[in-house]
C-alpha cells in the first residue's frame, strides 16, 4: 500500500459532537449572564480550539481574561457532558473495523482539548485508534502540522504514507502545512461546498468511499 497511515479529525468527522458542544457551551454562557448560540453558530464556530469558539460565542468587546474564564468553566462542564447525545457518523465503526482489518495505522488529531479527545476515543473507538492527540500547551494547533508529525511518530510511521481525513478548511490547511493530502467528507459540519472551495484532494460522501479511494490513490 502506498498509504497505511489514517490520521482523521474527531469532531464533524468520526463523531458528530455538535449538540453536545452546542449545549454544554449555551449552559455556560446563561449562566453567565451572555446570550445563548444557535446550532448552526456552533457549528461554524468549531474547528479551531475550545477557546476560540468561545472568544466567537462571546461579544466582540469581550477581554482575553473573560474569555479565558468562560473557556475553563465551558471545559469544566462539557468534560461531563460530552457524551450526552454525541455518537458515531453513520458507517463509522464499521469503516474502522475494516481498516483494523487490513492492517491500516489509526490516529486522531483535534483541536479539541487533548483530555476529552482522548476520553472520546476511548468511549467510542477503544481497540480501533492507535493514537488519539488534542490540544495542548506543548504542541501547536491545527493547521500548524505539529500534531500530524506527533501522530505518525507515535505510530511508527512515515510522513509520506499517510492522508488526513477531515471535514474542515483546517485540516485541508493542516494537510497542506504537512505537505500530505486531505481527503474531505461531506457529512460533517461544513458540506461539500466548503470542501470544494478550500482545496481538498478528494471528497467523500460516506465513510464506506474511505478504503477503495485510499487503494486508487497512486
Amino acid at each position: 500500500m502506498k498509504y497505511d497511515t489514517l490520521i482523521f479529525d474527531l469532531d464533524g468527522t468520526l463523531l458528530n459532537t455538535l449538540e453536545d458542544l452546542c449545549d454544554s457551551l449555551n449552559e455556560v454562557l446563561l449562566q453567565e449572564g451572555y446570550m445563548p448560540r444557535t446550532l448552526d453558530e456552533v457549528r461554524r464556530f468549531v474547528g479551531n480550539g475550545v477557546r476560540r469558539l468561545v472568544e466567537q460565542s462571546l461579544p466582540d468587546e469581550t477581554g482575553d481574561d473573560e474569555i479565558n474564564r468562560i473557556t475553563s468553566l465551558f471545559q469544566q462542564y462539557y468534560k461531563n457532558n460530552m457524551q450526552n447525545k454525541t455518537k458515531p457518523y453513520d458507517g463509522i465503526m464499521e469503516l474502522l473495523y475494516d481498516l483494523k482489518r487490513h492492517k491500516y495505522k489509526i490516529a486522531i488529531v483535534s483541536n479539541k482539548f487533548d483530555s476529552a479527545t482522548k476520553a472520546l476515543a476511548r468511549h467510542f473507538f477503544n481497540g480501533l485508534i492507535d493514537v488519539a492527540i488534542g490540544e495542548t500547551a506543548q504542541i501547536r494547533k491545527k493547521p500548524a502540522p505539529d500534531s500530524i508529525y506527533k501522530a505518525v511518530g507515535e505510530l511508527g510511521s512515515d510522513i509520506a504514507k499517510a492522508i488526513l481525513v477531515g471535514d474542515s478548511e483546517t485540516d485541508i490547511d493542516t494537510a497542506k502545512n504537512a505537505g500530505i493530502p486531505c481527503i474531505g467528507v461531506s457529512w460533517g459540519f461544513r458540506g461539500r461546498r466548503l470542501l470544494e472551495k478550500y482545496g481538498a484532494d478528494y471528497i467523500i460522501d460516506s465513510p464506506d468511499e474511505l478504503i477503495n479511494l485510499i487503494r486508487s490513490i497512486t
